[in-house]
């Protein structure tokens, strides 16, 4: 990359692929350079099943991106989302041979190594290993165990699973786009690091993300992910019932959705009408806003409640589960009209809409504050982490310089990212 503070998101959905371009500036804030979107034609329910039609939706949005902001895009962070995710619960731990020293990085970094060797259903592979809470000795609630003594270090992980294909074929995709892997994103929690604050995840908090294929969802607890989950729904269906139930095309389908639809029927009255062309010549077909509320709510309804059995599943009614900060809604499926109230009725929960405008800067275009670009604002602030990492360490090497380089601490999801770039290039 030309620049060295700049970063690029890529969020490959089944809608649409949008390519981001950003750079920190002095308030630490993200200012957009340049976006490309383009349809995405090769992505069913987030994976995807035609490469060549993806290859060319990529490209395309990269080239868009790149024209905007007159930057050549080298590199790009992916987000990872689809069907084939799901997550487990396991506890593991290791036995120290010398209690007398202090628990250290290397320790932890055991225990977690331990976790990915864990055997997997045929074409699965662990994508990400999530430490909960620790116990040393016996001693439970340990948050942080570094720093102390002890022989026994237990400790709970929530473990996110995907299947090795799919996996493939989306760095087949970008490869083949002629583009580097810089990183790879589980996109609920790059949707949770643009809309989601602080506090919201110290009290907890379930995110959302209504895509077009599919509902994401993260549940975060003190400040820790608990739970993540992927439904394969998403506001594709509810165009699909719409072009069914009105007997209309998908694009009119898709139109009538964004425009005139509701997630409320009560709101309609009965004498508001929607009159759409007919094909060819054909007489124009009436329809009432009420008819297409009930029929945008039945679906509503069915993809809610399936989140809703998810944070149950979870415990949200356990007290000390208990998820405070309540519901964020984000994604494109959350700017329906009225899905907050729909949300607020059906779980009891309060619920807000997640925009990722905080995080950008204030210059920043309308349009891009909206919920259909979360994931794409937190793939991207993903990205310029990574690139503020690496000038930290480039500076303490020039400060010392020393002949050794200086041991860059990688988080569990470099790691990660770096094991999944071997496999690919194994691959090829």
């Amino acid at each position: 990359m030309e620049q060295n503070n700049i970063a690029v998101g890529l969020d490959i959905g089944t809608t649409k692929i949008v390519a981001m371009i950003g750079r920190k500036n002095d308030y630490d804030k993200i200012e957009i350079l340049g976006i490309g979107k383009a349809k995405s034609l090769g992505v069913h329910r987030g994976v995807v099943n035609n490469i060549t039609q993806t290859i060319q939706s990529i490209q395309q949005a990269v080239e868009e991106a790149e024209e905007v902001s007159g930057i050549k895009i080298e590199d790009v962070v992916v987000g990872i989302a689809g069907q084939h995710i799901r997550s487990l619960q396991h506890s593991d731990y290791i036995t120290r041979p010398n209690a007398e020293e202090v628990i250290d990085e290397a320790d932890i970094e055991k225990l977690i190594n331990q976790v990915y060797k864990l055997v997997m259903l045929p074409g699965e592979e662990i994508i990400h290993v999530l430490p909960q809470d620790f116990k040393v000795d016996g001693q439970a609630e340990v948050k942080e165990p570094i720093g102390m003594y002890g022989g026994r270090v237990e400790a709970n992980f929530h473990v996110v699973v995907g299947q090795v294909s799919s996996i493939r074929n989306i760095g087949r995709c970008i490869t083949s786009a002629g583009l580097k892997l810089a990183n790879i994103t589980l996109e609920p929690l790059a949707s949770a690091s643009a809309v989601l604050n602080n506090e919201e995840k110290e009290a907890g908090v379930a995110l959302i993300d209504i895509g077009g294929g599919t509902t994401d969802l993260a549940i975060f607890k003190d400040g820790i992910i608990r739970h993540t989950s992927v439904i394969p729904f998403g506001g594709n269906v509810i165009t699909e019932d719409i072009k069914e139930g009105c007997s209309i095309i998908e694009k009119q389908a898709e139109l009538l959705k964004t425009k005139f639809g509701s997630a409320w029927p009560g709101e309609n009255k009965d004498n508001e009408i929607v009159s759409i062309p007919g094909l060819r010549g054909r007489d124009p077909k009436e329809i009432t806003l009420k008819n297409l509320s009930k029929i945008i709510h039945a679906r509503v309804v069915e993809i809610i409640e399936q989140v809703y059995q998810e944070i149950k599943n979870y415990g949200h009614e356990d007290a000390k589960k208990k998820l405070i900060a309540g519901i964020v809604i984000t994604g494109g499926g959350a700017q329906l009209k009225h899905i907050k109230q729909l949300v607020e009725f059906i779980t009891g929960m309060d619920t807000r809409i997640g925009f990722p405008n905080e995080n950008l800067a204030s210059d920043s275009k309308e349009e891009l504050s909206s919920p259909a670009f979360a994931t794409a604002v937190g793939l991207l602030m993903n990205g310029l982490k990574q690139h503020s990492k690496k000038v930290v360490v480039e500076e303490e090497t020039k400060a010392e310089d020393v002949v050794e380089a200086p041991v860059e601490k990688k988080s569990i999801f470099d790691k990660w990212a770096d094991k999944f770039r071997d496999f690919l290039d194994n691959a090829e």
